[in-house]
């Protein structure tokens, strides 16, 4: 698995042995943010400050810094994970621009001042089949730790019941293999985009 693009372009990434944890494709990766990148409704990947939950091998935190993000808070409890992360942070000479919190994304609590100002984009790719997003959701927005523009970006399998998004309108979905992928920000009364439509896989998104 490599980074997809930005200064860190074609740089592999380590991950966790096992299966524990199972890091976003490079193909999903690059979907997500080339969205990102381009939709009128998502704010700006440079210089934002973005959190990764469930954040395992830290690959979309990482895809972010890449990308030109300042700043990245990486959420994990899994001990192995969190050393992957580290060793990461090492590789790509991150110090300064990251965080580990360890902390369950559905027990986070408030901010804490040493995490910084509020994020812009949340990451959060759950390991499937335990109903993880909305109660994550309502973590970040109880714990005011999103501004209020903020984009979430969500990965479960398509096999599992689609989230409720709590007080989120969905702008965005699309699958990708065994993956579907939303984007959503909280609900505004002037937003009247409908999320993109899903279309059959191409043989290639259906490998």
């Amino acid at each position: 698995m490599r980074i997809v693009s930005g200064k860190l372009k074609g740089r592999s990434i380590i991950t966790p042995e096992g299966r524990d944890t199972r890091p976003t494709s490079d193909r999903a990766r690059e979907a997500m943010f080339n969205i990102l990148a381009h939709a009128d409704w998502a704010p700006p990947i440079e210089n934002a400050r973005v959190i990764d939950l469930y954040a395992g091998s830290g690959a979309l935190g990482f895809e972010a810094l890449s990308r030109g993000a300042s700043y990245c808070l990486f959420v994990e409890t899994h001990v192995k994970a969190r050393g992957v992360i580290r060793e990461n942070i090492e590789k790509f000479s991150q110090f300064g621009t990251t965080r580990i919190h360890r902390r369950s994304a559905v027990d986070l609590g408030k901010r804490p001042a040493g995490a910084g100002e509020k994020f812009s984009i949340a990451f959060m790719d759950p390991p499937y089949g335990y109903d993880l997003v909305d109660p994550a959701i309502r973590e970040l927005v109880k714990g005011d730790w999103l501004t209020d523009d903020a984009i979430i970006v969500a990965e479960v399998s398509k096999d599992d019941p689609a989230p409720k998004f709590p007080d989120f309108q969905v702008l965005h979905e699309k699958s990708y293999g065994a993956a579907r992928v939303y984007m959503a920000r909280p609900a505004r009364e002037e937003i009247t985009s409908q999320p993109q439509e899903d279309r059959p896989p191409s043989p290639d998104e259906a490998t």
